[in-house]
């Protein structure tokens, strides 16, 4: 995406010239002195009359639709030249906690006492916040910790299969298994990690990303420690070697978690556990990075879309054709990691669902307040590179404009 309000004239220029109108250039930039910023807050109006005064009717035509597609590009710093323009010096925030002025919250606009539709001004704020998401990641930390040294008490916990043999299940009874189902499970979720991870490199506002991220899996991570700590499941093939009391002592059950933790639970690692089967982790992987590709990605990314998506379900395929989870760990699994996602979003994208009863926000969803509390509005899909570029690109950059 281009930073037009970085533009200077010259660029400008050279816009022109591209977009098929040089015969403007010397009116725009030299005459004018129209910068980036000048140029994304051009209206119709503003090139029918004077001092630019186009008289060309496709040429005003085809040239606000270029515009207009750079405001959409641009609609942050479009915002805020528009709440300059207009004259509005109240603060968004106080604007949010009503201030007793004439202003509405009824659409995340700003309405001035001339309601038209151009004095409508919304300047939504997205502070990166690194210390949060400091907070966040050392809470994911602290919850894959307990998830490991959970996994090692169910573990000991195991029914055993001689007096309990594996529950009936529809899926499983009628799917034989395939061995190596479950290895490709896991690849596929490496697949989906490695796109997610492009996307927080390249995405302008990866830290909010990543507090979400690590908000939302250790939320789901932690209420599976509870679910399988409630119930225990008899193992659901004859496959698995599962046998319970293997380790009694504290400290070998703490070596033990720590190879399931720094092994990530997986099998690919080394890994082979036994009893966590009240949900199933590896599907609550593979759903949370699908929904953060699909969501923090274009939308017109149709073929990145559809292919997350894929993996998504093939990977849960692949969990119940190898045997490893009954189908209702897999259901349930996927059913709240899909929902939290969905409200966990919806609240923070819907400024009236978040600012209008603050009091119960902060009671029943303490970890979202304290995340979302400086995040304003849908989070844009604006992309950039993440390190410093040399200077000598950017004089290449320029003259190749």
């Amino acid at each position: 995406m281009c930073d037009v309000h970085t533009w200077k004239c010259q660029r400008v220029g050279k816009w022109l010239k591209r977009a098929g109108f040089p015969q403007y250039v010397q009116s725009f930039t030299q005459e004018h002195r129209i910068d980036g910023m000048a140029l994304l807050s051009l209206t119709e109006m503003d090139l029918r009359s004077p001092p630019l005064e186009l008289k060309v009717l496709g040429d005003i035509k085809r040239l606000m639709l270029a515009i207009r597609k750079l405001q959409r590009e641009n609609q942050y710093h479009l915002a805020i030249t528009q709440r300059l323009e207009n004259g509005t010096r109240l603060r968004h925030r106080e604007f949010m906690q009503g201030n007793g002025s004439d202003f509405a919250e009824s659409d995340g606009f700003t309405h001035s006492d001339d309601s038209s539709s151009e004095n409508r001004v919304y300047i939504p704020t997205f502070k990166p916040e690194i210390w949060k998401t400091v907070i966040s990641f050392l809470y994911v930390f602290l919850v894959f910790l307990v998830t490991a040294f959970v996994m090692v008490i169910v573990h000991d916990r195991v029914p055993d299969r001689e007096k309990f043999p594996p529950l009936p299940d529809l899926f499983l009874d009628s799917v034989p298994r395939i061995p190596w189902a479950f290895v490709m499970c896991e690849i596929t979720g490496l697949v989906l990690c490695a796109i997610w991870c492009i996307v927080l490199l390249l995405h302008k506002h990866r830290f909010i990303l990543m507090r979400r991220m690590f908000a939302l899996t250790g939320t789901v991570f932690m209420l599976r420690c509870l679910t399988m700590l409630m119930t225990s499941l008899s193992v659901p093939g004859d496959h698995l070697e599962c046998s319970g009391k293997l380790y009694g002592d504290f400290w070998t059950r703490l070596h033990r978690a720590f190879v399931i933790w720094s092994g990530l639970g997986m099998t690919l690692t080394g890994v082979h556990t036994c009893g966590d089967y009240m949900f199933s982790g590896h599907t609550v992987v593979l759903t949370l990075l699908n929904h953060f590709i699909t969501e923090y990605t274009p939308r017109n990314m149709y073929t990145l879309h559809i292919s997350s998506w894929v993996m998504n379900l093939f990977g849960i395929f692949f969990i119940l054709a190898a045997h490893e989870h009954y189908s209702i760990d897999v259901f349930i699994a996927f059913y709240i990691s899909s929902r939290l996602f969905l409200y966990y979003h919806t609240l923070a994208n819907n400024r009236v669902l978040k600012h209008g009863d603050k009091d119960r926000t902060r009671a029943w969803f303490p970890l979202f307040s304290f995340f979302e509390s400086e995040v304003d509005g849908i989070v844009p899909n604006e992309y950039e590179w993440p390190f410093p570029i040399p200077s000598i690109f950017m004089e290449n950059e320029e003259n190749d404009m």
